[in-house]
């Protein structure tokens, strides 16, 4: 049998049955099944199915919900943020460019990234998926 690549070796091994508790699935972006890390193919974007076990990503919906909820709970904190460091700092509008962008965009898409991976992991513990699919 030939060796699997790291990335899909599961990493957890002394959950039951080799399935992951969701803040690890979740912040390691592991299979809910073998608790490999195979669940994302790009930054946001689901892997077809898992390099380790076989389990199918794609039968899965998450949909657009997390897309939406976590840009605006990144955007509050940050505007937050730019309101705290514009009263003590009062900085020029340069250097709010060159460091709320970035927060915003990494914090957008690491958010994003977790918030699909529980919501994935939570839909293969309840045994759901797409209606009118097996």
């Amino acid at each position: 049998m030939p060796e699997r690549p790291d990335s899909a070796k599961p990493v957890l091994s002394s959950v039951e049955g080799g399935q992951p508790p969701l803040r690890e699935a979740a912040l390691f972006g592991l299979c809910p099944r073998c608790g490999a890390r195979t669940l994302f193919a790009g930054w946001t974007a689901f892997a077809p199915s898992c390099n380790a076990c076989g389990l199918e990503f794609h039968k899965f919906n998450v949909g657009d919900g997390a897309a939406a909820f976590v840009t605006m709970v990144v955007g509050g904190i940050v505007m937050i943020l730019v309101i705290v460091v514009q009263l003590v700092a009062d900085p020029p509008w340069w250097v709010h460019l060159l460091l709320w962008i970035p927060v915003t965009t990494f914090g957008v898409i690491g958010a994003l990234r977790v918030a699909k991976a529980a919501l994935l992991w939570s839909e293969f513990r309840q045994k759901t998926g797409e209606a009118g699919r097996q």
